[in-house]
């Protein structure tokens, strides 16, 4: 049996170390494992691997994989995978979405303060040698205090839940908005409504945060008229992936003031383009898509993805398994 392991792109942070692939080899002897370090391989490495682990692949190089039985992205988002082939076949796809809640949940809790606190503003004054405390006190909305403010979620998966969860304990209210109404609430969720709901749940939240897969559905969903339906003084955080956004209203509701401030970790286009005008709203807390980033992220990822490799190969049901049809 082999495994694949594919890159993401030349000397990123989120290729696979080579260790990842040595330590798999040591215990799992029984396993071929093959850990390419660019794409000039794949086409000829695909074609016998039972299991790859990759970030995307084209219909093609599915096409070509004959024994492949399973997919694993370590990413939360698969909409880079969701192709037809790959979508009417019986491949299992897993993605990595265990492993980011946390961390990226911690991200999102960062975000909350330093917009109540004001810290970029801070930090702006800090680059110019002033001592700012008038240009904090004065700003609009002025600092505010994290307790008895109003969260809300845009999706209640992996992240979205540990959102809520560290959301509650720094005594937030937290409301959401998630597909399946029907399903168990969570205890530190207060209210869940479904989708046709959303504007309701954004009038009453101070800090909307957007943790929702990427579909047709929610492509474009916090357009104008939902960014008017936010409180004046409200914030949003995208921590999910830049396409929900979309970025020109929301750079004309910064702008006018129609909402307080925004968080963004994700965007339409990544890296953020250099002439992108997003760069230069002050009331705008860029991230550059590092809500996922943590020292163990590769140590959590193999612990995740030996226990569904063990899972595998003794045919019991896998973790985190992705519904192809709704893409998540």
């Amino acid at each position: 049996m082999k495994i694949l392991i594919l890159p993401y792109t030349r000397g990123s942070f989120w290729n696979a170390p080579s260790w990842f692939s040595e330590r798999l080899r040591k215990e799992f002897p029984q396993l071929e494992v093959v850990q390419l370090g660019d794409f000039d391989q794949v086409e000829g490495q695909i074609r016998d691997a039972e299991i790859v682990m990759t970030w995307s692949l084209r219909p093609e190089q599915f096409n070509a994989a004959s024994k492949l039985r399973w997919i694993h992205s370590p990413a939360a988002a698969v909409h880079q995978l969701m192709f037809p082939e790959l979508i009417k076949s019986d491949v299992i796809l897993t993605n990595g979405r265990e492993v980011h809640g946390a961390t990226v949940a911690e991200h999102v809790i960062a975000l909350i303060f330093a917009l109540a606190r004001k810290l970029p503003l801070s930090m702006r004054c800090q680059q110019k040698h002033v001592w700012g405390q008038n240009q904090v006190w004065e700003s609009q909305p002025q600092p505010r205090e994290v307790a008895g403010a109003t969260l809300g979620l845009i999706g209640l998966g992996s992240i979205g839940t540990e959102v809520a969860k560290r959301a509650s304990a720094l005594g937030m209210r937290v409301v959401a908005v998630r597909n399946r109404v029907e399903a168990e609430k969570p205890d530190n969720v207060e209210q869940v409504y479904a989708p046709p709901q959303m504007d309701l749940m954004l009038s009453q939240s101070d800090y909307v945060v957007l943790a929702a897969p990427l579909t047709s559905s929610t492509t474009g969903m916090m357009n104008a008229a939902r960014l008017a339906s936010m409180k004046a003084d409200g914030y949003l955080i995208n921590v999910s992936r830049g396409p929900l956004v979309d970025e020109s209203a929301l750079a004309d509701a910064l702008r006018s003031r129609k909402i307080a401030g925004a968080a963004l970790d994700v965007f339409e286009k990544e890296p953020l383009p250099p002439e992108s005008p997003l760069w230069d709203l002050e009331n705008l807390l860029i991230t550059p898509h590092t809500a996922g980033f943590t020292e163990k992220l590769w140590d959590k990822h193999y612990a995740f993805f030996t226990e569904n490799l063990r899972r595998y190969l003794s045919h019991q049901p896998l973790i985190a398994v992705v519904n192809k049809s709704k893409g998540y």
